[in-house]
């Protein structure tokens, strides 16, 4: 790899700025062209004085973009943009509306209802009693921490879809999931339980629209209840 110019053109930013525009002033430098996938940012130093932030700043920025897969941290090599996020915009699109929580929920709508409808006409036998399981697992929770269960019932839906071309957009989808479930306050169990177990019933019938309808359904209800508390803190 060449050898990076020691500026990049990153621009500053206020102090009063967090690290989502840290976040985003990074990722510009793969929109603009003035990086490349697989290309090796300038050490933390440099993107301090740069983007004049602090340390806590820059690295909270950083983690954002590595949990979103935007961005390796390699151990005495430096942080390098990710070789394969030409392949997966939306993790860079997520990156830069990660705290937009409204268009985060809407980006996931919009992934798996076309999913559901995909994994209606693929799904296996096998990945529907792998599916029943998950709701099961639900069912039986005793204390409503299932979040990573409840994670895994959309992933083996996206997964099932069985299209190499979004394969790329599931990982983001599932941030997504993170990001929202985060969001919960309060678990409702017994509909979760419920709104799973229409899902699964119209992906067993090999039904594309009722399944739609059911993730619609599902999804829709966990938009209004997150937005309901994030609208009443704004």
């Amino acid at each position: 790899m060449e050898h990076l110019p020691r500026k990049v053109g990153v621009q500053s930013v206020s102090r009063s700025t967090l690290s989502k525009q840290v976040v985003e002033r990074i990722v510009q430098l793969l929109v603009s062209g003035q990086m490349k996938p697989g290309d090796k940012l300038p050490p933390e130093m440099e993107l301090m004085e740069e983007l004049e932030v602090s340390r806590p700043v820059l690295r909270e920025a950083l983690s954002a973009l590595e949990t979103l897969e935007v961005i390796t941290r390699k151990t005495r090599e430096g942080t390098f943009f990710n070789d394969k996020i030409g392949s997966h915009p939306f993790s860079v699109m997520l990156a830069l509306s990660v705290d937009n929580l409204p268009a985060v929920i809407e980006a996931r709508m919009s992934l798996e209802l076309g999913l559901v409808t995909m994994a209606a006409e693929k799904i296996t036998d096998k990945q529907l009693e792998k599916l029943k399981e998950t709701i099961d697992l639900i069912a039986n929770n005793t204390d409503n921490n299932y979040g990573e269960i409840d994670k895994e019932f959309h992933r083996l839906i996206a997964l099932s879809a069985n299209n190499p071309v979004v394969e790329g957009m599931i990982n983001s989808l599932l941030i997504t999931h993170d990001k929202i479930d985060s969001e919960i306050r309060h678990r409702e169990r017994r509909l979760t339980v419920e709104h799973h177990t229409a899902i699964y019933e119209a992906l067993v019938k090999r039904d594309p629209h009722e399944a739609f309808k059911a993730m619609y359904h599902h999804l829709n209800y966990v938009r209004q209840k997150v937005l309901k508390y994030y609208n009443s803190v704004q």
